[in-house]
């Protein structure tokens, strides 16, 4: 198998194109908000839309598209999408709150103590997505993947 055999995954290809476009989206959507550009967003997790969502769902519809949804293949796809939205919108959203809440008692905990910033490595708090992110993500991934299925046959 080489590079070029994998362009042609055409599944893959909506996967990745969804997870992409995600990521860049999420630029502009922090720049409004925040009017500054945060360049790390393109390799982090968190932020609208969920580009975890977006990728498996892209994937799973375009495994339907190109080869039936009546392939097994596309009922393995449903049940990774299915845990992977839950996941990204219950257990890593709550484990983020956590780590908000833990960094937060840290600090009032070590207010009193002569330590500098370098010492005090906080949890990372973003790890999850609102509701709202995830159903943004499963709609781009939806989105490439009926417009890619669409031009590429």
């Amino acid at each position: 198998m080489n590079f070029a055999d994998i362009l042609q995954n055409k599944a893959l290809m909506a996967g990745l194109i969804a997870w992409a476009t995600a990521q860049l989206i999420k630029l502009p959507i922090d720049y409004i908000r925040t009017h500054r550009w945060n360049w790390s967003l393109l390799l982090t997790t968190g932020g609208m839309p969920s580009s975890h969502s977006a990728l498996v769902t892209a994937t799973t519809l375009a495994i339907g598209l190109y080869y039936g949804f009546g392939n097994p293949t596309f009922a393995l796809g449903v049940v990774i999408t299915m845990v992977v939205t839950y996941d990204a919108a219950g257990v890593r959203q709550q484990a983020g709150i956590h780590a908000q809440r833990i960094n937060m008692l840290f600090d009032e905990l070590m207010s009193g103590h002569p330590l500098n910033e370098q010492e005090l490595d906080e949890l990372r708090e973003v790890l999850g997505h609102t509701p709202l992110e995830v159903v943004g993500g499963i709609i781009l991934g939806l989105l490439v993947a009926i417009i890619q299925w669409s031009v590429w046959k």
